[in-house]
């Protein structure tokens, strides 16, 4: 294993708060009942600690620029426009910004936060992800949506006033007893919106949430296939292109920069409550995750030593890392992407490509490791080859439930 160069460099930022959890919702996100209100979150805290966590981290990455930046959640848009600013000029201040650089924030559609967007647009943030889900009030209703579809259409005119360069509508389909009519609809009606990204993916029920505990009816598979098969042609006729398993933009400069790093194996700083990172050590020859104290509470009132936990990926873990990463993308990555970020030599994967390449799932190509149609249609099957090595020999990280539980059928 030998790292040579550094690959591009993203800060993903986690705010943990939102108005109400969702059923469906398995991340770090906590609704603000249990604060007892929206103005019990503590933003200029938080944001100090935000600040003082990204400080913390910098000798990971001396001398290096921030290709992108992502605020996730929760919802980041409860936090002031002022806020925002706060922390993106505390960011600008602690390491340098690409020139290009894409800066993205999650939004949720309720008047309240929307009309907050010009407020966003002149703190720096550039490009907007708008959690829509859908525009039907009763499927709304039942996700446990705090909007309704009104609010969620004039969120996105807000966004395309206020001037955002880009901005992405988060829409899912397969909801409990939708219908291919219905969830056509949803989409009929994003797309008329005319954002520059759509985000498209079906529902699945993840362990400690509501509805694992409470299943819904979801539809059927093969009214999933129609959904599926009929939403991408429908995309696709007005000019929105997949290029991941749930990504479509109309422009390839469009596509999400911040996680296309991820997808294509970049580095990534995490700061925030329970926020992951991954970096590559040069000094080490050595790829280490870093994960930040889960709960706010623990996160606001432990020394900002103690926050954080980092360890290095073994080496047989890497080639299933990187593959889990590089095959959601419909065009893959090119193939000397895996030696310079993982540092390991193509050849020790090459009878893993060959055995799936024999099977119909990865292309043939010597300059790219790209799935075939097949090899994104049946993704867990394709990733299981690169598993085996990592699962014989224990990892630490990998388990079987980090396979993506793909029902959509690509």
């Amino acid at each position: 294993m030998s790292l040579l160069t550094n690959p591009p460099l993203s800060l993903y930022i986690h705010i943990p708060w939102c108005i109400r959890k969702c059923p469906y919702c398995d991340f770090n996100s906590h609704g603000i009942k249990q604060l007892g209100g929206l103005d019990d979150i503590p933003e200029q805290e938080y944001i100090d600690r935000l600040l003082l966590d990204l400080e913390q981290e910098l000798p990971l990455v001396w001398g290096r620029r921030l290709h992108s930046i992502f605020i996730g959640g929760g919802t980041p848009s409860l936090f002031s426009a002022e806020g925002m600013d706060r922390l993106i000029s505390g960011v600008r201040a602690l390491i340098p910004f690409e020139g290009d650089i894409e800066i993205t924030m999650e939004a949720n559609p309720g008047t309240f936060e929307a009309e907050r967007f010009a407020g966003f647009r002149q703190a720096g943030i550039n490009r907007l992800s708008i959690g829509v889900q859908s525009f039907d009030a009763k499927h709304l209703e039942r996700l446990g949506r705090v909007h309704n579809p009104e609010q969620a259409i004039a969120a996105a005119e807000f966004a395309h006033q206020a001037g955002f360069r880009s901005f992405n509508l988060d829409l899912m389909h397969g909801l409990p007893d939708q219908t291919p009519e219905q969830a056509l609809a949803d989409l009929r009606t994003a797309i008329n919106l005319q954002p520059q990204h759509i985000s498209w993916y079906q529902l699945t029920i993840e362990p400690n949430t509501l509805f694992y505990q409470q299943p819904p009816t979801l539809p059927v598979d093969d009214t999933l296939w129609t959904i599926q098969e009929e939403g991408q042609s429908l995309l696709q006729q007005h000019g929105y292109n997949q290029y991941e398993i749930s990504a479509y933009a109309r422009k390839p400069e469009y596509r999400s920069q911040h996680n296309l790093n991820y997808w294509q194996f970049g580095d990534y700083l995490g700061i925030g409550a329970g926020a992951h990172g991954k970096i590559t050590r040069l000094d080490l020859n050595q790829i280490h995750r870093t994960t930040k104290s889960r709960h706010p509470k623990d996160y606001l009132q432990k020394s900002v030593t103690q926050i954080r936990t980092s360890k290095a990926i073994p080496a047989h873990e890497l080639p299933f890392e990187f593959m889990l990463n590089a095959l959601r993308l419909l065009q893959g990555v090119p193939s000397s992407y895996f030696q310079q970020r993982t540092g390991l030599a193509l050849n020790s994967i090459q009878s893993m490509i060959d055995e799936s390449i024999e099977d119909g799932l990865l292309c043939n190509k010597k300059d790219r490791i790209e799935p075939t149609d097949k090899g994104a249609l049946f993704l867990n099957e394709l990733l299981q080859v690169f598993m085996q090595d990592a699962m014989i020999q224990e990892p630490s990280d990998i388990k079987k439930s980090d396979l993506i539980n793909i029902k959509q059928l690509y």
